[in-house]
C-alpha cells in the first residue's frame, strides 16, 4: 500500500512519535510510506529516517489559538491539494490533520481518511470542539490507542471505534549504558541524588503541578535530589498554567537549576541515556492517551510512578509499578520516595515483562489488517 501519514510537528510528542515507528513499522513490512509533518522552523526531523518526508512549510501564527489552528489546517490543505501522488491510505494523527484530510475529501481530492484518536481534549473554544468532534465524526475509519477512550468514543460519540496498540522500540531503549550517560549528567547539571525524570514538558495534562508540589516533600527527606522535566514542544503554549508553575516552585523555595532541571527539548539520539541517567521515572498525569514515554523508561530499567488510572491500569499490573493519585500530591511523594529507598529489582523485572506484547511491528500488521477493509470493495 502506498501510505500517508500527517502530523503537526516534527518535535518528539507522543503522537509524532507514534507516527514515526508506526510509519517505520509499516515500511518494514514492505509498503509505501510518506509522513508529511508540519515544520515550524525548517529544521525538520533530528534523525534519519527510513521512508520519505514531506516538510510541510508551517508559516509564523497569530498568537490567537483559533487563528493558528485554523492556519495550520490550511498549510495542509494547500500543500496536499498541489501534491501529485495519490496515496492509498491517508492517516491523520491529530485534529489538525484530520480536519485537512476531510477539506481535501470535501473536494473531491481523496477518497477517504483515517484518524488515530489518542485523547480528547477539553476545549473551552466552541471552534476548536467543533475542529475536534469533526475529527473524531467524520473519519472513514477511526482508531484509538486504549480501551479507556474506546469506551469514552463509545459513550460520549456513540461512535465503535477498533482498538490499535502502541509498542516500544527495544533497539533503542533498554538498561545497558552506551556511554553517554556522564556526558549528558555533565551537560544537564545532574549532580544531585536521587534524580527524577519526567518527559513531556509542563502542561496541565501532565499534571506538572502535582509533581512539583510531591517533589518539594521529596526534598524535605532528599534535599539533595532532582527533578528533571524533559520535552516541552507542544501546539499549545499553555502559558497561564506555566506561570503557575513557576510561582508555585518560587514560593516552595525550589531552585531553577539546581533541584529542578528544564532543559527543554532533548536530541532525540541522547533521551535513551537521559532515561538511564535517572534513578525513578514520574509520570503522574491527570489525563493520557497511552504514555510511551512510560513504556520507554521501563524498557530502560527504570522504577516508574504512574497515576492510579487508566490508561496505566489497562498495561501495568499493581506489582509493576508504583502508583500515587494525580489530585494528591503525597500520595505521589510517598511512591518517588519509595522508589529510591527500597530495593526495585523485583518491581523492574515484573514490569519489563510487558515489553514484548507492545511491538511495533505487531501494531502495523493490526494497521494493515484495518486498512485492508477501508480498501476492500
Amino acid at each position: 500500500m502506498k501510505i500517508a501519514f500527517l502530523t503537526y510537528s516534527t518535535k518528539p510528542r507522543g503522537s509524532v512519535i507514534h507516527t514515526l515507528e508506526l510509519a517505520t513499522a509499516l515500511t518494514e513490512l514492505g509498503h509505501q510510506v510518506c509522513v508529511f509533518a508540519l515544520d515550524k522552523d525548517g529544521s525538520g526531523f533530528d534523525q534519519q529516517l527510513p521512508f520519505t518526508v514531506r516538510l510541510v512549510p508551517a508559516q509564523t501564527a497569530p498568537a490567537e489559538i483559533n487563528a493558528l489552528i485554523q492556519q495550520r489546517i490550511r498549510e495542509f490543505v494547500e500543500f496536499l491539494a498541489a501534491e501529485s501522488t495519490n496515496f492509498d491510505i491517508y492517516h491523520a494523527q491529530d485534529c489538525i490533520g484530520a480536519n485537512a484530510l476531510l477539506e481535501l475529501r470535501q473536494r473531491g481530492l481523496i477518497r477517504h481518511f483515517v484518524r488515530t484518536i489518542h485523547h480528547i481534549e477539553d476545549f473551552q473554544s466552541p471552534y476548536l470542539k467543533q475542529c475536534q468532534d469533526q475529527s473524531i465524526r467524520q473519519p472513514d475509519l477511526g482508531l484509538c490507542v486504549s480501551d479507556g477512550w474506546q469506551q469514552v468514543l463509545r459513550e460520549s460519540y456513540r461512535l465503535v471505534v477498533p482498538r490499535v496498540f502502541n509498542g516500544v522500540n527495544l533497539h533503542r531503549f533498554s538498561a545497558t549504558p552506551s556511554g553517554q550517560e556522564e556526558a549528558l549528567k555533565a551537560c544537564y547539571g545532574l549532580s544531585g541524588s536521587p534524580i527524577y525524570l519526567t518527559v513531556g514538558g509542563i502542561e496541565p495534562r501532565k499534571n506538572s503541578i502535582g509533581l512539583l508540589q510531591a517533589f518539594a516533600l521529596v526534598l524535605k527527606t532528599h534535599p539533595q535530589a532532582q527533578l528533571i522535566i524533559a520535552g516541552g514542544a507542544t501546539l499549545f503554549d499553555y502559558q497561564a498554567y506555566r506561570h503557575e508553575f513557576f510561582a508555585i516552585a518560587q514560593s516552595l523555595s525550589i531552585m531553577m537549576g539546581q533541584s529542578l532541571i528544564l532543559p527543554g527539548g532533548v536530541p532525540t539520539e541522547d533521551l535513551p541515556a537521559l532515561y538511564r541517567c535517572a534513578d525513578a521515572f514520574c509520570f503522574p498525569s491527570s489525563k493520557e492517551g497511552w504514555g510511551l514515554v512510560v513504556m520507554e523508561a521501563i524498557a530502560s530499567g527504570l522504577p516508574t510512578i504512574v497515576s492510579e488510572q487508566s490508561p496505566f491500569t489497562e498495561f501495568l499490573e499493581p506489582d509493576q509499578a508504583l502508583w500515587g493519585r494525580p489530585n494528591d500530591p503525597e500520595s505521589i511523594a510517598a511512591a518517588m520516595v519509595k522508589a529510591v529507598n527500597e530495593d526495585m529489582t523485583a518491581l523492574v523485572n515484573s514490569s519489563q515483562q510487558i515489553l514484548p506484547r507492545y511491538s511495533w511491528r505487531r501494531s502495523a500488521q493490526l494497521h494493515e489488517h484495518y486498512y485492508s477493509l477501508l480498501l476492500a470493495p
